[in-house]
């Protein structure tokens, strides 16, 4: 493999590494906000516990993900020094930003952790909680915006060779940062949510039927429906964006050859890459031009209009239907539990429906890994489109591919460590207890 490749592989490693652990801490801070409220509001001591020990599982993935958050940093100056040279002078105010952004979360993290019986008033620790929210929700916005400077750069100039006429605010403020920003922060909220809706739903099948497992997973469920229908929402805005600023990238996505109105989606398929010949795939009539524009008989580039050379990997058909293949699972499975409790509430607890909602919880962390990967394969060849190719931004080191293989061994020591300490404390501090020693309290 080529030094290029190398780095990519390594860099796209640590991201989706990285991403597992950005995504919880991302969406955790809105579930705790959410159960202590619910427990404050109604004097329910079971939604406070939950909130307590999900906080505890969640102090566990900030501290990997500070970890991981800080090695693709260092990576992405050290891998790619081209794009450093452009991206240090020109969006740096986000990352530094970020930084920021986290600090202030993760004190307000540490007090709100070691303040549980201090407060007279339960309302005052729950205050305290708002500012971890809204730095998780900066942090990810500020580093966001450097990956949607990526895709659409703009806020300076190169003269001579030499970049001129800096501004970066309009930099750090491009076209695609809307939909990005919106995109990871409603997926985030809603794939926290499937996660502890399968922790739920897994013990309830293992026998414990209290109402603390119950509440759970019903406030997960609905707090999972209302953001995947919004993530969906958001991804219709998305397509219409890669329409209007990435055509090539959403052609690639659906093997979409000749620029024409009525444009089909397709679902699944394979590709002659002689003749470029779809079969097999499941075509929805005209809705890919909807997607674009809105409208039926919209026309969508193709990709016989775009230079080949400019073409990203056709693959990432699939990591796109995967990615919306799921999203829409979730959204009909989420539907299908709360109108169960509406309606049908002895349907609420049925065998097969817990146990999907247990599956729903890995599919959705897999749906956020398939979207990440569509997204910077996706810009390939670019690194940061129009002005600088992947090829030309890395870096010429001999010794990628060991750090290659020393990363992949740090990684899978994180992930068992992480799985190992979670499922310790949740084995040694069972819930019966606890709600039993709180009962007793009031």
């Amino acid at each position: 493999m080529d030094l290029a490749l190398q780095s990519r592989i390594l860099f796209g490693l640590t991201l989706g590494f990285h991403i597992i652990y950005a995504t919880i801490g991302v969406g955790m801070p809105l579930l705790l906000l959410l159960a202590e409220t619910m427990g404050i509001v109604k004097k329910d001591q079971q939604y406070r516990l939950l909130a307590r020990r999900l906080a505890k599982g969640y102090s566990i993935t900030v501290a990997v993900g500070v970890v991981t958050g800080t090695i693709i940093g260092l990576q992405l100056s050290l891998l790619f020094p081209g794009f450093m040279k452009i991206a240090g002078q020109v969006i740096s105010l986000p990352l530094f930003m970020e930084t920021f952004a986290f600090f202030f979360e993760a004190i307000f993290l540490g007090i709100y952790l070691y303040t549980w019986s201090r407060f007279k008033k339960p309302l005052f620790h729950l205050l305290v909680l708002i500012p971890v929210a809204i730095g998780s929700g900066l942090s990810a916005f500020f580093i966001t915006t450097v990956n949607a400077f990526m895709n659409t750069p703009q806020g300076f100039t190169i003269e001579n060779g030499a970049i001129a006429n800096i501004e970066p605010l309009k930099a750090m403020f491009n076209p695609a940062t809307p939909t990005k920003v919106a995109h990871v922060l409603t997926s985030s909220y809603m794939t926290t949510a499937f996660v502890i809706a399968a922790i739920a739903a897994w013990f309830i099948l293992r026998g414990h039927r209290n109402e603390y497992y119950k509440k759970a997973l019903r406030l997960s469920m609905m707090v999972g429906l209302i953001f995947a229908v919004a993530t969906a929402v958001v991804g219709d805005l998305s397509g219409k964006f890669l329409a209007a600023y990435q055509p090539e990238k959403l052609a690639a996505a659906e093997w979409h050859f000749e620029t024409k109105t009525h444009a089909d989606l397709l679902v699944g398929g394979t590709l002659d890459r002689t003749t470029n010949e779809v079969n097999y795939a499941l075509r929805l009539p005209s809705m890919l031009s909807f997607l674009a524009t809105d409208s039926f008989q919209g026309e969508v580039t193709g990709l016989n209009d775009i230079p080949k050379e400019n073409w990203p990997p056709l693959i990432i058909h699939y990591w796109f239907d995967l990615m919306v293949g799921i999203g829409s699972f979730m959204i009909v499975l989420s539907c299908i539990f709360v109108a169960c409790r509406i309606w049908k509430p002895q349907l609420e607890w049925n065998r097969w429906l817990l146990g999907l909602i247990v599956l729903g919880g890995p599919l959705s962390m897999l749906a956020i890994e398939f979207g990440w990967i569509f997204a910077e394969v996706g810009r390939q060849p670019w690194i940061l489109r129009g002005y600088m190719t992947v090829a030309e931004a890395a870096t010429t080191s001999p010794d990628v591919g060991a750090m290659l293989v020393l990363f992949s061994v740090i990684y899978a020591l994180l992930g068992i460590l992480t799985v190992y300490v979670l499922v310790r404390m949740a084995r040694r501090n069972p819930v019966e207890p606890l709600l039993d020693a709180r009962s007793e309290q009031t």
